[in-house]
């Protein structure tokens, strides 16, 4: 009897997961959804923030898109952790597993990266900016994810962790506005630094396992996965892991020490939001944001 029950295939995903009617319309509910929480966010703090509406129009547009982003780390908290401690397909079979839930976060994290490089480039275009770290990081995000999709029988044990090195970005929204807002000398902000500094710092040990299953699975991968994907995949990879993740862990370590907006021209940010009061002649409610 055990005998058959390990011999026997694996649970496999709902049929309607391999159809492309089903996927781009998770895939546009996935944008949908993110955009949404882009304009509630607008509307949200343009009504209750008087911190928001002293803002100049790209500050308020990377203040959307914090808050944006702060909603998707939570999803892919949430994902991350159940791939690596749940007992599933997922982690039986790295390279291979599938389940309904890790389709549907595929696809809606697919939509949301689209939605990512869309408000990236287009604010680029507006304002006239380029931020390469940023670029390259929601190109290869997109690809990859992307990449999983087109090529559907890759296992979703390493989609589902990359997901998890969204971790920080809750902490960096609530950092970043708590700055705007004239916090950054209190208690609250830097527990909120010590905490943000220690998630950049376990994306780092993430990138490091990640490469360790990698190579336990290497023939597998070399098997099973397309070349282009497995190029999208280590190229990114190796990014995160020698550039950018060391990269964004020295800024906001920096900024622990030196509170500064270095998304913004490396701004001083005096004690009670005094400079966005000079800006505009508002006075700013902290706690409303």
């Amino acid at each position: 009897m055990d005998a058959v029950q390990q011999s026997s295939p694996l649970p496999q995903p709902s049929a309607e997961y391999f159809s492309w009617d089903h996927r781009l319309y998770l895939i546009s509910l996935g944008f949908a959804f993110y955009t949404a929480v882009f304009l509630l966010s607008h509307l949200l703090s343009a009504a209750f923030c008087s911190t928001y509406n002293s803002l100049l129009a790209k500050e308020k547009v990377f203040w959307n898109l914090a808050a944006t982003r702060a909603v998707f780390g939570l999803q892919s908290i949430v994902v991350g952790v159940r791939a690596l401690t749940e007992d599933s397909v997922i982690t039986a079979d790295k390279v291979r597993g599938q389940r309904d839930w890790s389709w549907f976060n595929i696809l809606t994290a697919t939509g949301f990266f689209a939605f990512e490089n869309v408000a990236l480039h287009g604010s680029n275009v507006v304002f006239r900016s380029f931020d390469l770290p940023l670029a390259t990081h929601h190109f290869f995000a997109l690809s990859g994810y992307l990449g999983a999709v087109v090529w559907d029988s890759l296992g979703h044990f390493l989609p589902m962790v990359t997901l998890l090195l969204e971790m920080s970005t809750p902490f960096t929204c609530i950092s970043w506005m708590l700055l705007k807002a004239g916090w950054a000398h209190t208690r609250l902000w830097k527990a909120n630094q010590w905490v943000m500094i220690h998630a950049f710092h376990c994306r780092m040990v993430l990138t490091y396992y990640m490469w360790w299953i990698t190579f336990t699975h290497w023939g597998e991968l070399s098997t099973h996965v397309a070349l282009a994907q497995r190029l999208l995949f280590f190229t990114g990879l190796a990014l995160l892991t020698l550039i950018i993740n060391p990269m964004w862990t020295h800024k906001k370590t920096m900024q622990l020490l030196n509170p500064v907006d270095w998304n913004f021209g490396n701004k001083a940010v005096p004690v009670n939001g005094a400079a966005a009061q000079g800006r505009s002649g508002v006075s700013v409610k902290a706690h409303a944001s």
